[in-house]
C-alpha cells in the first residue's frame, strides 16, 4: 500500500506570526525609513518595514496607557508619556529605559515633538501648557502658557535658526511661539474647527494647514497672513507638500506651482494646486469597494487619519481608521505595501498562491485580507457587505471562495504575476446568512454553499473568467436541496451536531463534529455511516478538523486554544501545539502538506512548519513527567513556565492540587518561584479564569499571589493592571454560579433531612429491632431505651462527679453537650414516630386537634428529655443485615 511509505508527522514549530501591533493613536516613521513606531495600548511597538515584523517593544512599568511619544530626528532617542504624568527616555534598540522624569503638567501629555537638532523636546498637555526640555542637559527650558484647552498639535519650524514653535489647541488657532523671548508672537486665525496637520515648504517661507472644517489654508510665514483658503470638501487629517523637483505628471501636476496632497474622511488621496485651489488628481478606489455617503464620512472605516511623505524613497504613507498602514509609490501613487495593525477575531484562514506564498484571512468584518507571508504585506478585499464567515480554496489557479452574512458567495482570483486579487464571480440566491462554502477538488468547476435558510446550493463556474477588472460574473445555482435544520460550519453552530463533507483522494469521508471535547471519525459506505474512531483530548469544544499525511493523521483545533496532531491508526495524540490564548477558529494545511496555518480569536495568525521529532521538546516533556512523579513541584512548575505553555503549567497546578495537603503545598511551591515566573503565572491565570473547568485552579493560584505579594510588587508585573481588571468580570460570574449552586444544595439537603425523618419512623413501625437509616461516621444513630433512663441518668451523674477529679472539666462539658444533642435528636425522632402513629389511628380528627396533640406530645417529650438514657441499637440478625 502507498500509505506504508508515509512519514508520520511528529512536530510543528512556529515559522512566522502575524499579531496586532497598532490599535489607534500616534504613528511615526523613522528618518531612515526602516521602522514604523506606533502605540498599542500601554506599549510602543517598532515594526520593521521590510519584513512586517515587530522587532522591538517598549512599555511603562506602571502599565498606564501611553498618551503620546516622539522619536528624535536622528532616530536615536524615543520619549514616551503616560497617564501617570511620567516621561521616559528609551534606548529603543535595546528596549531599555535610560531616564524618567515627571512631566510637570497637571494633566496628561497630548502631543510631543523634537526639534531638527534632536536636543529640544516639546510637550503639549491637556492642561493648556507647553513645556520644552533640553534632553541633553536634562532640564526644562520653557513653560509656555496661554493655549486654551488641550494642546493637540506641536511642530517646530524646519529652520532651527528661527527658533519658532507652532502649536494648536481648542480655539482652532495656530500659535507661533518665539523661543528666544518665550512669547507667542502671533495667532494665525483661519480655521473654524480643529487644526490637524502642518506642512512646510523647503525654503521655510510657506506653510499649509489642514482642519476638520474641510479647509486647507496656505500661509505666508514672512507676513504671517493667509495667502489662500482651499475648500477640499472633506474633513482633512493630513496634508503634505509635494516635492518641487520631481516629475509628478501622472497625478496631475503639470506646472511648477505649489501642489499639496490631502488625506481625510473620504479615504482617498487628492492632489491640489495651491495657486488656483483646484483639485488636479483624485485617487481611484477599487471597483469592489462600497461608496460612502457624505453624511457617513465621519464613520467611514476607510477614512484616513495620518499622512506622511518619505523623501528618501519618494513615497506617501497613510494610516486608516481601521488601523491599516499603506505605502504608495510616487509618481503614480501605486500601492506598494500595506500593513494591518489589528485583525480582530480570526474566523477562518487558508493558504493561497503558488508555493503557498500567501494566506487569505476572514476576520470579524466584511473585508477579506490577503497576506504575503514573506513581508506580511496585506491586500484588503472589499465586496461583502456583512461579516465573512467561511473560506475555501481551489486546488489550482489561485482561486478561492468566500461566503458571508450578506447572503452572498463570491469567487476571487489572484493574478500569478502581480499577486493582486480581484472578485470574478458572485452569487446571491440564499435567503439567509451563508455559513459554509466548499470548492470542488479536482478542478475549478463548482462550489457548494450551506446557509441558515436550511438549504444547500451547488453553483457552476464558467470555464474562464473575464480579464476585465470591472466585470463580475453572476452565478446561478445549478441545484438547491433542503438540508438540516441549519447548515453552518462548526464554529457558527454551537447547539447541534455539524457535518462537513470532505473529498480526500477520490474517496468521500464524512467528519462529524459535535460540540463536546471529542471528535468522531466516520466513513461513508453506501447510505450508512460507520463510526470508526473517537478522539478525545481537548478540554473544550472541537472547532476545526483537517487531514494531513495523506489522510493518515488529523489536526484538530478547539475552544481551549490548543491544536492537536492525531494518528488515526493508533488513536494517539502525537503533539499538542499551545501558542494561542483563545479559541482557534481557523486551521488549514498547505498543498505540500509541510505547513499549517492557524487563526484565533486572540487576533493572532501563526504559520507552523513541519519538523522532525523535537528532541528538546521530548527531553523537556520527559523531564517534566519525571519531576511530577518525584513530586518535585517547584522544578516542574519552573520548567513548564520556561516552555511558555499555559496548558502544561495548568497540568502541574492540577497535579499539586490533587496531592495531599494541597493548599499548603501549592502555597509553598508558588512562593519559591522567581518574580518573572510569578508574573507569567498571573498572566496564565487570566486565561484559565475564563473557563469554568479551570477557574478553581486559577483562583487557587490567585489566592496565594494576592495574599502573600504586596500590591507594590504586583503592580511591577508587566500588564498587572490589565490582567487584574480582566479577572474581575469572570470571577464575579463564577461567584454568581457558585451562589446558585450553594442555594440549590442547601435546599436539597433540607429535603433530604425531611425525607430521612419520615423514612426512619416508617421503618421502625415495621421492625422495631432494625434501623434502615444509613449510618455515617459524622451522624451516628442511637435508640432510646426508656426502661433504663433513670438508672443511666443516675450513673451519668456519678460519672460527672468523678469527672472533675480525673479529667479536664471542659472535656466533660463537651461530652455532656454531645450526649444531650444525641438525646434531643433521638427524642425528636421518637416524637415524630408517635405523631404519625396517632395520626393514622385518628385520621378523622380535625387539623386543629392534630395540631394540639402534636404540641402536647412535644411538651411532654421536652420535659422528659433529661431522664432519657442513650444506648446503641441492638445488632440485627444475620438474615436481616443490610450490606
Amino acid at each position: 500500500m502507498a500509505n506504508s511509505n508515509i512519514k508520520f508527522k511528529t512536530n510543528y514549530a512556529v515559522s512566522s506570526k502575524i499579531e496586532p501591533f497598532y490599535k489607534g493613536g500616534k504613528v511615526q516613521i523613522s528618518k531612515d525609513e526602516k521602522y514604523i513606531f506606533c502605540t498599542c495600548g500601554s506599549r510602543v511597538n517598532v515594526l520593521e518595514i521590510s519584513t512586517g515584523k515587530i522587532v522591538h517593544c517598549v512599555e511603562h512599568d506602571d502599565q498606564e496607557d501611553i498618551t503620546s511619544f516622539a522619536l528624535s530626528c536622528d532616530d536615536e532617542m524615543l520619549v514616551t508619556a503616560s497617564r501617570a504624568l511620567l516621561l521616559k527616555q528609551w534606548d529603543w534598540n535595546q528596549a531599555k529605559c535610560t531616564r524618567s522624569w515627571k512631566a510637570i503638567h497637571t494633566a496628561p501629555v497630548a502631543s510631543m515633538t523634537f526639534d531638527p537638532t534632536s536636543t529640544l523636546l516639546a510637550t503639549g498637555g491637556c492642561d493648556g501648557t507647553i513645556k520644552l526640555w533640553d534632553v541633553v542637559k536634562q532640564y526644562c527650558t520653557h513653560n509656555l502658557k496661554g493655549s486654551p484647552g488641550v494642546v493637540h498639535l506641536l511642530q517646530f519650524h524646519p529652520d532651527i535658526k528661527r527658533l519658532h514653535l507652532f502649536s494648536s489647541s481648542m480655539d482652532c488657532g495656530i500659535r507661533v511661539w518665539d523661543l528666544r523671548s518665550s512669547q507667542c508672537v502671533c495667532v494665525l486665525q483661519s480655521h473654524y474647527s480643529a487644526v490637524t496637520s502642518l506642512s512646510f515648504s523647503r525654503n521655510g517661507g510657506t506653510m499649509i494647514s489642514s482642519g476638520r472644517d474641510k479647509i486647507c489654508t496656505v500661509w505666508d510665514l514672512k507676513t504671517r497672513q493667509a495667502k489662500r483658503s482651499v475648500a477640499v470638501y472633506e474633513a482633512v487629517e493630513g496634508v503634505v507638500l509635494l516635492p518641487e523637483k520631481t516629475d509628478l505628471s501622472q497625478i496631475g501636476v503639470k506646472s511648477k506651482d505649489l501642489h499639496f496632497t490631502t488625506a481625510g474622511s473620504k479615504g482617498v488621496l487628492r492632489v491640489w494646486e495651491a495657486s488656483t485651489a483646484r483639485c488636479v488628481y483624485t485617487q481611484t478606489l477599487l471597483s469592489t469597494s462600497i461608496p460612502v455617503a457624505e453624511e457617513d464620512e465621519e464613520n467611514n472605516p476607510r477614512g484616513l487619519t495620518y499622512l506622511f511623505h518619505l523623501p528618501t524613497s519618494n513615497r506617501l504613507v497613510t494610516v486608516t481608521a481601521e488601523h491599516n498602514i499603506l505605502f504608495y509609490q510616487l509618481p503614480g501613487l501605486t500601492t506598494q505595501q500595506q500593513f494591518v495593525g489589528y485583525n480582530d477575531e480570526v474566523l477562518d484562514v487558508k493558504f493561497l498562491g503558488k508555493k503557498d506564498s500567501h494566506i487569505v484571512v476572514a476576520t470579524n468584518s466584511c473585508q477579506l485580507k490577503v497576506f504575503e507571508l514573506l513581508t506580511n504585506s496585506c491586500q484588503i478585499l472589499y465586496g461583502h457587505t456583512d461579516t465573512v464567515l467561511s473560506l475555501d480554496v481551489f486546488k489550482k489557479d489561485s482561486l478561492f471562495a468566500s461566503c458571508a452574512k450578506d447572503r452572498s458567495v463570491r469567487v476571487w482570483q489572484m493574478d500569478s504575476d502581480s499577486g493582486l486579487v480581484r472578485c470574478v464571480a458572485q452569487g446571491c440566491s440564499h435567503t439567509n446568512a451563508v455559513g459554509s462554502v466548499s470548492c470542488s477538488r479536482m478542478k475549478a468547476s463548482f462550489i457548494v454553499t450551506g446557509s441558515q435558510d436550511c438549504t444547500l446550493k451547488v453553483w457552476d463556474l464558467p470555464a474562464e473568467f473575464s480579464r476585465v477588472a470591472t466585470e463580475i460574473h453572476q452565478l446561478r445555482p445549478r441545484s438547491t436541496e433542503k438540508a438540516h435544520d441549519k447548515v453552518k460550519q462548526p464554529q457558527f453552530n454551537k447547539n447541534m451536531e455539524s457535518r462537513v463533507l470532505l473529498c480526500l483522494r477520490g474517496c468521500f469521508t464524512l467528519l462529524t463534529l459535535k460540540y463536546d471535547p471529542a471528535c468522531c471519525f466516520l466513513n461513508l459506505c453506501s447510505s450508512s455511516f460507520i463510526l470508526l474512531q473517537t478522539f478525545e483530548g481537548h478540554d473544550a469544544s472541537v472547532l476545526k478538523v483537517i487531514f494531513v499525511s495523506r489522510g493518515s493523521q488529523l489536526l484538530t483545533s478547539g475552544s481551549d486554544g490548543l491544536v492537536k496532531l492525531w494518528t488515526i491508526k493508533t488513536n494517539e495524540c502525537v503533539k499538542t501545539l499551545d501558542a494561542h490564548q483563545d479559541k482557534v477558529w481557523g486551521l488549514h494545511g498547505s498543498h505540500k502538506d509541510d505547513k499549517i496555518v492557524t487563526g484565533s480569536a486572540d487576533s493572532n495568525i501563526i504559520v507552523w512548519e513541519v519538523g522532525t521529532a523535537d528532541t528538546d521538546s521530548k527531553i523537556s516533556a520527559q523531564e517534566l513527567s519525571n519531576l511530577l512523579h518525584e513530586k518535585k513541584y517547584v522544578k516542574a512548575l519552573g520548567l513548564a513556565i520556561s516552555l511558555d505553555q499555559p496548558h502544561t503549567v495548568l497540568t502541574v497546578i492540577k497535579a499539586i492540587r490533587q496531592s495531599e495537603h494541597s493548599r499548603d503545598l501549592l502555597e509553598s511551591t508558588l512562593l519559591k518561584l522567581r518574580v518573572d515566573q510569578k508574573e507569567a503565572l498571573l498572566r496564565y491565570c487570566v486565561v484559565w479564569n475564563t473557563n469554568a473547568r479551570n477557574c478553581l485552579d486559577a483562583q487557587s493560584v490567585l489566592q496565594v499571589l494576592l495574599t502573600h505579594l504586596p500590591p507594590e510588587e504586583l503592580l511591577q508585573f508587566q500588564g498587572a493592571r490589565t490582567h487584574l481588571e480582566g479577572l474581575i468580570p469572570y470571577t464575579e460570574r463564577h461567584m454568581e454560579r457558585l451562589d446558585r449552586l450553594l442555594q440549590a444544595s442547601m435546599f436539597l439537603s433540607y429535603m433530604w433531612q425531611k425525607m430521612r425523618v419520615a423514612g426512619a419512623a416508617s421503618s421502625v413501625d415495621q421492625d422495631e429491632e432494625m434501623d434502615t437509616t444509613p449510618l455515617t461516621q459524622t451522624q451516628p444513630l442511637f435508640f432510646v431505651d426508656k426502661d433504663k433512663a433513670k438508672g443511666s441518668s443516675d450513673e451519668r451523674r456519678g460519672n460527672d462527679s468523678d469527672c472533675g477529679q480525673d479529667e479536664d472539666p471542659d472535656c466533660c462539658r463537651e461530652e455532656e453537650q454531645e450526649e444531650e444533642e444525641v438525646v434531643e435528636v433521638s427524642a425528636a425522632q421518637k416524637a415524630s414516630k408517635r405523631r404519625q402513629v396517632e395520626s393514622r389511628t385518628n385520621g378523622n380528627h380535625s387539623e386543629s386537634e392534630e395540631s394540639s396533640e402534636d404540641e402536647d406530645v412535644t411538651d411532654q417529650t421536652e420535659e422528659g428529655m433529661k431522664n432519657l438514657s442513650v444506648s446503641p441499637p441492638p445488632l440485627p440478625p444475620r438474615s436481616q443485615t443490610v450490606s
